[in-house]
């Protein structure tokens, strides 16, 4: 850790002290903010003046007297630069539940905060703008009950609900160990054990009805992975080839809702891409924003999909 100001090392000494799970020594202080021990003992009786109930252990180390509390949001203006970016964030998605709970965060930050501070958060705000195409130009919707589904994956219970599906709009119930909740750029998603399916499966919280939270606990057959929940989906779809120009190579592959397995240059120009997918529908629409950037070397059915795609959208001209 970066060598910080007295008054900021001592208030996350105090934060690391209420950690009632350990106690810690004076070595491992002085190493995590990499000063000497007689500066974490000074910092020790400077804590002690301000009447902080800090307390020790011959065997086990410094902690503070249980049920001892100083109030969180305590920040400084590099921290609170970081907080209001991760708001903007928020603030710029398409989901209006996620975008009013961030505006609610921010007022409480705000209220707690001394003038000064509070003067340098209000001109953040009005000055970092994050993704502006969506904070100025998509419609708010509501998302789906995210904090449901995120309150089930930290008890680690089941959801039962009904879904309706994409393709045909056709309703069933469902019954799921959630176990990853994902956020697109418009959409909320989760990631889960289906019990019908009984294979790991992607939901649309926007499609889901009827959410409830079972009484029901679930085990972790393996420890979860967060990148192989995610692209896991798209190991039985078919295998796509594209011819990628360099121009559009950065913007590809840092958007590819999907990890690619195979590349290789064609030409100082072209690089050839292969991937899985299993909605062709979906990927030839999303392929379609690189416009002769990107070529479909195949499937035969994608490029099928593609020109029917392409004729339709010229006959509305």
């Amino acid at each position: 850790m970066s060598r910080l100001k007295s008054s900021e090392r001592r208030m996350k000494l105090i934060l690391m002290l209420q950690d009632s799970s350990k106690r810690i020594t004076v070595d491992e202080l002085a190493d995590t903010f990499g000063v000497s021990r007689r500066t974490i003992f000074r910092d020790f009786n400077v804590l002690t003046e301000l009447n902080v109930p800090v307390t020790w252990d011959q065997y086990s180390g410094y902690g503070v007297i249980e049920g001892y509390k100083i109030p969180p949001l305590m920040f400084n203006s590099r921290e609170l630069a970081t907080i209001m970016v991760g708001l903007n964030f928020v603030k710029s998605q398409v989901d209006k539940q996620l975008v009013d709970d961030a505006k609610g965060v921010e007022l409480k930050i705000k209220n707690v905060l001394p003038a000064e501070l509070k003067e340098f958060m209000n001109s953040l705000d009005n000055r970092t703008v994050v993704d502006p195409f969506l904070h100025f130009g998509s419609e708010k919707k509501e998302g789906g009950n995210w904090y449901l589904v995120s309150s089930a994956i930290s008890q680690k219970k089941s959801l039962s609900f009904i879904y309706k599906s994409q393709k045909d709009n056709k309703k069933s119930d469902r019954t799921i160990d959630p176990y990853l909740l994902v956020f697109y750029k418009d959409h909320w998603n989760v990631i889960g054990y289906s019990h019908k399916r009984e294979a790991n499966r992607n939901f649309v919280l926007d499609r889901m009805e009827t959410v409830k939270i079972l009484d029901q606990n679930y085990s972790e057959k393996e420890k979860i992975n967060a990148e192989a929940l995610i692209f896991g989906s798209n190991e039985s779809g078919q295998i796509i080839d594209v011819l990628v120009d360099d121009k559009a190579n950065r913007v590809f592959r840092a958007n590819l809702p999907t990890k690619i397995f195979k590349e290789n240059a064609v030409s100082s120009k072209k690089i050839k891409v292969s991937f899985r997918f299993e909605n062709l529908d979906y990927i030839n629409e999303w392929l379609l924003q690189f416009g002769d950037k990107v070529e479909i070397v195949s499937p035969k059915e994608l490029i099928g999909k593609r020109e029917k795609l392409l004729k339709s959208m010229l006959s509305q001209i």
